[in-house]
């Protein structure tokens, strides 16, 4: 398994545990793709993914489609993706993406999240050289057709990482190159399990278990705000040290 696919999974299984949390977050993305490109998934792409994503959250159907259908409100809000980033304590870099009508509030809130737990707030690209900004897709593996076939395939789509998950593969490629593999899996028929972006830390640090308590201090209220779309860091996960 690569790096990117094992602090993937550790930080998924954080993740995902607070249901409420991922269907806010999910309902947040459906708002900006509508907004972007209309609420007919067939001639958007980002929301047709978006749809996956929310099925494999488990995310009710009906939910689904109120936050179409609020997101063609014209008096909805229209929300703004903003990135954050800084350092927490003992060297931490994180990286938060939030998706926010008030960029005001947002940055108040993050950059008193940084300062009251011991970290500080950078300037917007301080942190792009310690990570890669990739897309990942997760598919439905199709019968007959091998792991090395596939990835010779998706090399000229952008694709630079194939790993196998149970019955389903996890695939790594260039965030820029997202609509292009989207558009190859979509025409040659595999199922789209689910798709988003990940920043994958270049290298993780080492903590005691001490520091750990006060990191995810500063983690747990930065995911805990209601701008906050995603938190990435390159602190080395607990089931990572095994």
């Amino acid at each position: 398994m690569g790096r990117a696919f094992e602090y993937r999974k550790a930080r998924k299984l954080k993740r995902w545990g607070n249901m409420s949390r991922t269907f806010t977050r999910i309902g947040k993305e459906i708002t900006i793709a509508v907004k972007a490109g209309g609420p007919d998934p067939s001639t958007n792409p980002r929301l047709r993914v978006l749809m996956q994503n929310a099925k494999a959250a488990n995310m009710p159907k009906d939910t689904v489609e109120r936050a179409i259908k609020k997101a063609t409100d014209k008096d909805s809000g229209d929300y703004k993706e903003i990135t954050y980033e800084g350092y927490g304590p003992f060297g931490i870099a994180i990286f938060v993406e939030a998706a926010t009508d008030n960029n005001t509030r947002t940055v108040a809130n993050v950059r008193s999240y940084f300062t009251k737990h011991g970290g500080s707030l950078g300037t917007q690209g301080s942190l792009t050289f310690l990570f890669d900004h990739k897309s990942v897709f997760k598919i439905k593996a199709h019968e007959g057709v091998s792991l090395d076939d596939l990835e010779l395939e998706l090399i000229d789509y952008g694709v630079d990482e194939i790993v196998p998950d149970e019955e389903e593969i996890v695939l790594y490629g260039a965030f820029e190159e997202f609509a292009n593999i989207q558009k190859y899996l979509e025409n040659n028929g595999y199922e789209i399990v689910s798709a988003e972006f990940e920043r994958i830390p270049h290298e993780l640090k080492e903590v005691t278990a001490e520091q750990r308590v006060t990191l995810d201090k500063l983690l747990e209220k930065l995911e805990e705000d209601e701008d906050v779309q995603n938190v990435f860091h390159n602190m080395k996960e607990e089931d990572e040290e095994a």
